[in-house]
């Protein structure tokens, strides 16, 4: 046999070879899809979401993404496009992982939170950031929950830092994560709390925020 002869049949082996191989693979997907049934485009919480604050577009584009899931397995009130959560607030937390449902969210005003108390006349919701929040971040927003502000002071040379509680007893509105740009600043296991508080109370902690060397929450005791 020649060379030209073996060369020709190599390469139609090749073909042969590679035609076999994608129905192999044309088959074992059709088998799949078959299985599976169709597929939904879902919305998908990539990162958690605290309950009881409106979601902005950045907190949409940062936390949610879309994934295509086969229709049994997805729940019939899932959001298919993030834009329908816009404005939004989950009254729960909502772990990363799992799909975003119409049932999770509420439109703020249209009085879906009655058992949530006001805020009194002289008292406004201010966001800081503090650090270690994580352990609250299950019950912010709920009726009731109270804590207590501490800031702890740059030390002094030889000494302790000075720990001084800065609002004691307030109300904690909403918890979650900073942004990367809020935790590079503010360090390590970065919140974002928003608190409602008394004008002389948001002035302290505003100060405290940007001097301090950290600021946390615990349980109003």
């Amino acid at each position: 046999m020649t060379r030209r002869s073996k060369a020709i049949g190599f390469t139609i082996l090749a073909v042969l070879c590679a035609i076999a191989s994608a129905s192999i693979a044309s088959g074992y997907r059709d088998s799949v899809d078959e299985q599976l049934g169709e597929l939904r485009t879902v919305v998908v919480v990539a990162e958690p979401l605290s309950p009881g604050r409106a979601l902005t577009r950045r907190e949409l584009e940062r936390s949610l993404e879309l994934r295509e899931v086969p229709v049994r397995f997805a729940p019939p009130d899932a959001l298919v496009d993030p834009g329908e959560a816009f404005g939004k607030k989950p009254f729960a937390p909502v772990p990363a992982g799992s799909y975003l449902l119409a049932s999770q969210l509420r439109t703020p005003g249209a009085g879906d939170e009655p058992d949530s108390p006001q805020l009194g006349s002289d008292l406004s919701p201010v966001e800081i950031t503090v650090t270690g929040a994580g352990a609250l971040a299950g019950v912010a927003g709920s009726p009731g929950t109270r804590v207590d502000v501490v800031v702890a002071g740059e030390p002094v040379t030889g000494g302790r830092a000075r720990v001084s509680v800065a609002a004691a007893d307030v109300r904690l509105i909403a918890l979650e994560p900073a942004t990367p740009e809020e935790a590079t600043s503010a360090g390590g296991d970065s919140w974002n709390a928003t608190l409602a508080l008394s004008r002389p109370e948001a002035l302290k902690l505003i100060e405290a925020e940007n001097f301090a060397r950290e600021v946390r929450l615990i349980p109003a005791g």
